[in-house]
């Protein structure tokens, strides 16, 4: 995942240690410093398999989740501009299985049992899941620019029925579980005309319990209603993810139409223009982004790591050495949260940072504590040392190798010229009207501005900042708005305005009260013709008057 993360120096830490790159530097304190702590408390049987090697050098990943037809499948063909291997669409239930659209050099479909034995791949703990989810995975390669640099799962349509959710022979909560704590961005598409959130959705969305920073929403096919039918349809939205995501922030949720087609109702294009260039932009940092998410997942799973420990070692000290096991187990069980509390302030843990106590509870069920290790304090010493130094060697090596690299960035498919020429965000609107035009924009309404100048009194030409200022205040805009736009407007800087120059503050004033931002920079097509050093707008402008 980390390829483009090199380092031409490495990074040396207090025992020597050398890494080359941020992805060897991850794994091999993964190996050396959390994996004996996790092997030695169990850690993979109660939370998570161990990590390999192809789980630090995968592409960065991003999972779709949804109902039934809200455009999962469709959105992937949208990005990629691309039909990809395995790919069935249709209003009725047609992706059964999950799959991973990766990259290669010839188009075809791995199956899930080949997929889970091949070490280049970031899948080969999902073999745990057996062959009922096996049969129902498979990778779809293919040569497509935008999957150079990231990896997409897509995954099957939720239904509400309880026969669904029961015959799917393997758990699609915890498939869900194991995904979300390896991607780097989980998108949950909603149909504006589906905004109801089933008994599974909801499991699903539990699921990704600790992942609430990839987390994004979209409101796909939105274009299907109008203005006053999409407000109630977002407010209802967020009314039912509020009840299902415990967070106090709010979820971003992006509106749109992600498909290639016209849209049925135009009256909210510019919104959902913005909101899918806002979606595009998120999506092309994930390659930027990745060492970092990379670090701050290996930072919470040794946290969580080291607050396990604590709790198999404390149930290990509470056992009677010969008799009464089974009884104390079962107190020991019963009294869990209560243990909780004794260990956060016993060893200053956040309450955050413990596992989920009724899970806890059911798989506690199935052993015995009487074997259950001793606290082992080399072993947290190590991770607690992981954590406060060489963390802070590889952040170094990151922001050393971003101040040396240009920015990864997703390319191709939709993300290719999204930004750029005609039909990128804000072409010609705003402070960019008039940016191809042969006169100078602000001269086609400079009539109105000069009549409303001579009523300033102007002297030899020019008013005053106190004349300038009361005319302005009338926009009833922020004194810093003002000024900046005085800032912008005073070409020559003298403290005065000619009549250009304020027209040029007023043209200002009015591409603010529309709702664009202003620069911080005045663009040379905006420079008023008598401050500019080229003698032929002069002429052109003048001509124009004329």
């Amino acid at each position: 995942m980390f390829s483009w993360v090199k380092q031409e120096q490495g990074g040396r830490n207090k025992e020597g240690e050398m890494y080359q790159t941020v992805t060897e530097g991850l794994q091999t304190l993964y190996t050396k410093k959390l994996l004996p702590l996790e092997e030695t408390y169990l850690f993979h049987d109660f939370h998570s398999p161990a990590l390999e090697g192809a789980d630090f050098q995968s592409k960065p990943m991003v999972l779709l989740v949804g109902q039934y037809s809200t455009g999962k499948t469709t959105f992937i063909r949208y990005l990629l501009e691309q039909d990809f291997p395995g790919m069935r669409i249709g209003p009725e239930p047609t992706t059964d299985g999950f799959i991973a659209v990766m990259h290669g050099e010839t188009e075809g479909v791995v199956p899930g049992n080949a997929l889970v034995v091949d070490p280049k791949k970031p899948f080969r703990k999902l073999n745990a899941f057996g062959n009922s989810f096996l049969n129902r995975f498979i990778c779809s390669q293919m040569p497509n620019q935008v999957l150079q640099s990231i990896s997409i799962i897509d995954t099957p349509g939720i239904l509400s029925g309880e026969k669904q959710r029961i015959s799917r022979g393997y758990d699609f909560a915890e498939v869900l579980r194991w995904f979300g704590e390896r991607v780097d961005r989980i998108i949950l598409l909603f149909d504006a005309h589906k905004l109801d959130i089933s008994d599974e959705f909801s499991e699903a969305i539990k699921a990704f319990k600790g992942q609430d920073d990839k987390i994004r929403v979209v409101l796909n096919k939105a274009d299907q209603v109008d203005t006053q039918q999409l407000m109630r349809v977002y407010g209802a939205l967020m009314w039912s993810l509020g009840k299902v995501i415990n967070t106090p922030e709010v979820v971003r949720v992006y509106l749109g139409s992600f498909w290639a087609k016209p849209l049925q109702n135009t009256e909210n294009r510019r919104l959902f223009e913005a909101e899918s260039q806002d979606l595009f932009r998120d999506i092309q940092s994930l390659p930027r982004n990745a060492a970092l998410r990379k670090l701050n997942d290996l930072i919470k799973r040794a946290r969580l790591a080291k607050v396990h420990a604590y709790i198999i070692s404390y149930l290990k000290k509470e056992m009677p050495s010969l008799f009464g096991r089974e009884k104390k187990k079962e107190e020991l069980i019963m009294r869990l949260p209560e243990i909780y509390t004794i260990l956060q302030r016993e060893h200053h843990i956040s309450p955050g940072d413990f596992p989920n106590v009724t899970k806890m509870q059911e798989m506690l069920q199935h052993y015995d504590f009487s074997k259950f290790p001793s606290l082992k304090m080399k072993l947290i010493e190590s991770v607690d040392k992981m954590l406060a130094t060489k963390i802070a060697v590889l952040m170094a090596m990151i922001r050393e190798e971003e101040s040396k690299q240009p920015p990864a960035m997703v390319s191709g498919g939709a993300f290719e010229g999204s930004e750029d020429g005609p039909f990128g965000r804000g072409y010609g609107e705003g402070i960019s009207a008039g940016a191809d035009a042969d006169d100078w924009i602000v001269s086609r309404d400079k009539h109105r501005y000069d009549e409303i100048f001579y009523t300033l009194m102007p002297v030899n030409g020019k008013i005053t900042g106190v004349n300038a200022k009361k005319e302005m205040m009338n926009s009833r805009l922020p004194n810093t708005v003002l000024g900046k736009i005085w800032k912008l407007a005073d070409c020559d800087q003298d403290g005065m305005l000619d009549d250009e120059e304020f027209a040029l503050a007023q043209h200002l004033i009015q591409i603010k009260l529309e709702g664009y931002e202003l620069p911080n920079e005045l663009p040379s097509h905006l420079v008023p013709p008598s401050h500019r050093k080229n003698p032929t707008a002069d002429a052109l402008y003048n001509h124009t008057e004329d």
